[in-house]
């Protein structure tokens, strides 16, 4: 028996030297897919809202006058009872008192999830927006100016962008995607979502903060989780995960719903409505953020086994 003829010999397949050997981890797309494009675009978004509603004589003009619709404070909203604010209430947090206690639980199930899942670049990222998300807003809130261009009242005055409120939760869903299993996160996703509309509404309508404070704070937590994204390596990035088809509709609309009630308010309904809107845009950045983009990106990378 010749060599040529040697059974020993592999057979030769058509196309078998075509075909690109398998890689070992195909969990998240490639470092070249994941662009730092997103992150760029949430920053100017945080920009865009900071010049136009604090830097413009109109913009500023047209946050003022929904704090002219119906009385200051917030004990015409609805939410008021479950804020804290009155009096022998307990807040839902992160509201009132409860801000810090939220932040140091949210960073220690973090630090729990990363040694529990031995995921270590993921969780260093998720601390990393959740602390630079929380933290920078401190740092902003207290070195963007807020001229005041129109005369407005004294107790109008006060910088309050971006909302402490409203960073929490955007912060810590954001992060929390990140080191959960990915067969859970999109319903981790779809949890943290309506507790941001929850807060995000209630803080633009209890008169604490402006529409574009409570934005801009969504726009803050978004970018550091896109800049999070973009820096972890190919195997550790957020890929797409399998969830229900129905997930997204009833996620943003329960979002919907819960922004209405708890932006709602007896004195003026135009107000209520804004702030709805504001807290539910906040919930559909996130879940952008958390869910679509990550699923869109990796979609693209996947490699044709055709």
């Amino acid at each position: 028996m010749t060599q040529h003829d040697s059974p020993y010999l592999p057979a030769h397949r058509p196309g078998a030297s075509r075909q690109a050997p398998e890689s070992p981890d195909d969990s998240g797309p490639s470092r070249t897919t994941r662009s730092w494009v997103p992150a760029l675009h949430y920053t100017l978004g945080f920009l865009t809202v900071y010049l136009l509603a604090i830097c413009t004589p109109w913009g500023q003009r047209a946050e003022n006058a929904l704090f002219g619709l119906g009385e200051q404070g917030g004990e015409e909203a609805w939410f008021y009872p479950l804020s804290g604010a009155a009096y022998g209430s307990t807040p839902v947090p992160p509201l009132e008192l409860s801000a810090k206690p939220t932040v140091m639980v949210g960073l220690a199930v973090i630090v729990v999830l990363t040694l529990v899942r031995r995921s270590w670049w993921p969780g260093c990222a998720a601390l990393g927006v959740a602390i630079l998300t929380t933290g920078g807003k401190e740092v902003l809130k207290s070195n963007l100016p807020r001229p005041d261009l129109v005369g407005a009242p004294e107790n109008l005055l006060d910088q309050g962008f971006p909302s402490g409120h409203t960073a929490i939760p955007a912060a810590l869903t954001l992060a929390a995607v990140l080191v959960v299993s990915p067969r859970i996160r999109p319903y981790v996703a779809a949890a943290g979502v309506l507790w941001l509309a929850c807060i995000a509404a209630y803080s633009a309508t209890a008169g604490g903060h402006r529409p574009s404070e409570v934005l801009g704070a969504t726009l803050l937590a978004c970018a550091f989780h896109g800049l999070a994204t973009w820096l972890l390596p190919p195997s550790a990035a957020p890929g797409a995960t399998p969830s229900p088809r129905a997930l997204p509709a009833i996620t943003l609309t329960l979002a919907l719903a819960i922004a209405l009630v708890a932006g709602a308010r007896n004195d003026t309904l135009t107000r209520s409505l804004v702030s709805a809107a504001t807290g539910f845009l906040c919930a559909a950045l996130v879940w952008y953020a958390a869910v679509v983009r990550p699923a869109r990106a990796a979609r693209r990378t996947r490699p044709a086994l055709d």
